[in-house]
């Protein structure tokens, strides 16, 4: 497709939209705006984005296609101003916040002056953030989410998904209340509880000195999310704060249950409480990237001596294996230490079990 295409908002997820379009659509024009200019001119150093654009008015009224990938409260902010500038009359417009509800509201004015504005939400992610880290493959065989407002046509969500090809991601079409419930239930809750459960170990830690280490495994694992930003997840409560406020209160019935199990002493409801939980989880799709980006762990048994480290991701390097993150769990108390390397595909993960294989003797565990 040919064309110009605005990106506002030059983050992890707009710099790999634009890297992705351009591959796809390689004669469209990719211009890039943000209020960050030191993240501006990466993305122009980097080839990300054809030109930068420092004024968002002009960058606007020449676009085909504007995408808004900026936080929920600044998208909003982004919409209000569209309405003082002279936009084409066939500018599709999307965003790709992580509550479509307020933001499709705020939208309304552009259905009545006939500008087609399709909400989006690609549910992909990464430890890591800015225009650095951008990546072709980051949204492939991802859900992306699409609420079109009332006015939509269905031409034009079919020349967004053409737009969108080179993302390879899976399109599926919601109204946006169910979107945030979805979302509230499988992605925005869970990091509240993480949070939570991150704060009882940190209250329980002044009494206990040892929990700090003994938390560096699977609890450190199963708490990861609780280190994403702070200030988008505060943003994000409080764009979704009616589905989460309803989810909570389910939440304290339902351990209001467990503490009458527990102070019964009620096996049986103890055991069926934890064996449905195993069966409903046991059941999810394994393969499938879900609201919650997905890290494949690898776990190697290594010897503790100076350098080994560095032998192992030497050995990955050769390959040309790209890995998210690294770390020693420090629960053992023997010679050796279990060395945990994360993955962001699972592609990635078998190439390095298979070259570890290989190249050395070390025991391999899949996490």
């Amino acid at each position: 497709m040919n064309g110009t295409v605005l990106i506002i908002g030059m983050g992890l997820i707009g710099g790999s939209l634009a890297i992705c379009i351009k591959k796809e659509h390689p004669n469209a024009k990719i211009i890039g705006h943000d209020v960050n200019h030191k993240e501006l001119r990466l993305g122009s150093s980097l080839g990300i984005i054809d030109e930068m654009s420092l004024s968002l008015q002009h960058a606007a009224e020449q676009a085909d296609l504007i995408i808004i990938s900026t936080p929920v409260f600044q998208t909003e902010k982004i919409i209000e101003q569209f309405k003082s500038f002279s936009l084409k009359e066939n500018v599709l417009i999307t965003d790709t916040g992580s509550t479509k509800e307020s933001i499709m509201k705020k939208s309304d004015w552009m259905s009545r002056r006939g500008i087609q504005f399709i909400g989006g939400h690609p549910m992909a992610g990464s430890h890591k953030s800015g225009i650095a880290a951008a990546k072709e493959i980051l949204f492939e065989n991802a859900f992306y989410m699409l609420t079109p407002s009332p006015s939509a046509r269905e031409e034009n969500v079919t020349e967004l998904q053409e737009w969108l090809k080179g993302t390879h991601a899976k399109f599926l079409m919601v109204e946006p209340r169910e979107h945030d419930e979805l979302t509230g239930i499988i992605s925005h809750f869970p990091h509240i509880i993480a949070a939570s459960l991150v704060h009882r170990a940190k209250v329980s830690s002044a009494s206990h000195p040892y929990l700090r280490r003994l938390a560096a495994g699977g609890f450190r694992d199963i708490t990861r999310i609780a280190s994403s930003n702070p200030t988008m997840w505060k943003d994000i409560t409080i764009q979704n704060r009616k589905v989460l406020l309803a989810l909570l209160e389910e939440w304290k019935a339902e351990m209001e249950e467990v503490v009458s199990f527990v102070s019964m002493n009620d096996t049986e409801k103890i055991f069926n409480y934890f064996q449905d939980a195993k069966i409903f989880r046991d059941d999810l799709p394994i393969l499938e990237k879900g609201a919650i980006p997905s890290f494949y762990d690898l776990f190697v048994d290594v010897p503790d001596y100076p350098g080994v480290i560095s032998e192992v991701t030497g050995y990955l390097a050769q390959e040309k294996i790209s890995l998210t993150n690294i770390r020693i769990m420090e629960t053992r108390e023997d010679i050796y230490g279990v060395l945990v390397i994360s993955f962001q595909t699972l592609e990635d993960r078998e190439r390095a079990l298979h070259c570890l294989s290989n190249q050395t003797n070390y025991e391999l565990f899949l996490g």
